[in-house]
């Protein structure tokens, strides 16, 4: 029986407790079976702006943050892919695979941009988008596009900041779950470097 599913892309580098609320609430709010947080193998997008964690530490602190959360699957279609990580690739992969409904979950922030994504044609009728809007951060699906919008509780986490604040040697306790926390230190990830 086909389920709903929800794609959360990204490069949650590292994941946090914002990544969390807005899977809980997409998921309920839309009554999807599953949220499938989608790690970035290559996030093009972002390259050049700064230093990436590998796609393997990525997607591990992804498993850890999620833990045995029950509706919450870390998968890894665009890792195993390789290359640039574009949703239209990921979607077409998922869509002749199986006959599950696929909602494209998104920041009200990039709901404006979606005519600008690559193949965004395309990407418009092989899913459906949950556009997520929090404080600040408010946007609508353009004409033509089918979903909804989510509205979310106010966090202002992000990883950038987590990111900065462990290169300050400030705690992310509580910003993101415990076993993500020790991970981050285990690995030395983002201290600066000599």
């Amino acid at each position: 029986m086909p389920q709903r599913i929800g794609i959360f892309g990204g490069t949650f580098d590292p994941p946090h407790v914002a990544h969390l609320v807005v899977a809980e609430q997409v998921k309920e709010q839309l009554g999807l079976d599953e949220i499938w947080f989608m790690v970035a193998h290559h996030p093009w997008q972002k390259q050049g702006s700064r230093v990436i964690s590998s796609a393997e530490d990525r997607f591990g602190l992804t498993a850890l943050a999620i833990g045995d959360a029950e509706g919450f699957v870390v998968t890894r279609h665009e890792l195993d892919r390789g290359g640039d990580s574009y949703t239209i690739d990921t979607l077409e992969q998922l869509a002749a695979a199986s006959d599950d409904e696929f909602w494209v979950v998104i920041g009200g922030d990039s709901a404006d941009g979606l005519q600008t994504w690559h193949r965004a044609e395309d990407l418009r009728s092989l899913a459906r988008f949950a556009v997520v809007n929090r404080p600040g951060h408010e946007g609508e699906l353009p004409a033509g596009w089918d979903g909804a919008v989510v509205e979310i509780p106010a966090l202002d986490v992000s990883s950038t900041d987590l990111r900065s604040m462990v290169a300050d040697g400030r705690s992310i306790r509580f910003l993101t779950p415990d076993a993500v926390v020790q991970r981050v230190g285990e690995l030395g990830l983002y201290r600066p470097t000599s």
